[in-house]
Formats: C-alpha cells, sequence, structure tokens
C-alpha cells in the first residue's frame, strides 16, 4: 500500500471543506428564507451549527464507508480510506474516525500534523480507528 501524505491530505481537506460550506450556504439560504431570518444571523445561529455538524458527520462517514471509500476531494486526488489490512471501513469505523477529527483538532492541529511524522502517513484519528489513507487503484 503506498501511503497518500499530509500535504496531498490538505488538498483533499479544502476540497471536501469547500463544497461542504456551499452545501450549508444553499440549506441556510433555505432555511432563512422559509423563516423570515436575516441570512447572516441564520449563518452564525445555533440551528446552522447543528446542521453543519450533522451534515459533515454523514458526509465524512457515509463518504468514507461508501464503495469508493472516498470523500469527493480524496476521489479527486486518487485516495481511499481502508483498515490497516487495505479493507473498505464500516460506517461505524468511519464515523469514529470522523468524530475522533475533533480531537485532532482540539490538540491544537498536533492529530492532522502527525500524518506528516508518522511511517504510514496516519493522523491521531487515523490511529485512533485503526484506518489510513491510501492512494487508490
Amino acid at each position: 500500500m503506498e501511503y497518500v501524505g499530509f500535504w496531498m491530505r490538505v488538498i483533499a481537506y479544502i476540497i471536501d471543506s469547500i463544497i461542504l460550506e456551499v452545501v450549508l450556504f444553499v440549506i441556510g439560504y433555505a432555511v432563512a428564507m422559509g423563516t423570515g431570518e436575516p441570512m447572516m444571523m441564520m449563518m452564525g445561529g445555533p440551528l446552522m451549527s447543528i446542521i453543519g455538524l450533522v451534515i459533515g458527520l454523514g458526509y465524512w462517514s457515509v463518504m468514507e464507508s461508501s464503495a469508493k471509500q472516498a470523500t469527493l476531494g480524496k476521489m479527486i486526488i486518487g485516495a481511499k480510506v481502508t483498515d490497516e489490512a487495505g479493507n473498505r471501513i464500516s460506517f461505524m469505523r468511519a464515523l469514529g474516525r470522523t468524530v475522533a477529527k475533533i480531537l485532532s483538532t482540539i490538540i491544537l492541529l498536533i492529530g492532522f500534523i502527525m500524518v506528516a511524522f508518522t511511517g504510514k502517513k496516519q493522523g491521531l484519528h487515523d490511529k485512533i480507528a485503526g484506518t489510513v489513507v491510501v492512494h487508490a487503484g
């Protein structure tokens, strides 16, 4: 298995973040129009925070446990998520990996920076979930 490095994973994350922001903007706009709330109030409000969390958890978990084993960003860079033996991961493992990214973020992004310094290019969330990001194909 050829592991995907830090900078390629950053590019995939940026692509995924842009996609999710566009989706959340459209949802926020629709909710704002339906409720009559100003768009800026809606985007920074608790409802959109909850919607964003649910959509983010769902996006990464569903996509990484799907037959493609990758988010759209990972597909674009030619990567996929597997277990350490190279097998497709379950939805629950993908969800655990996604939730573990919160821990990787809380500790000043060190959990993500670990990718650049570990042999299998694993972040803390990968180590917790027993996953690796490898080149697809």
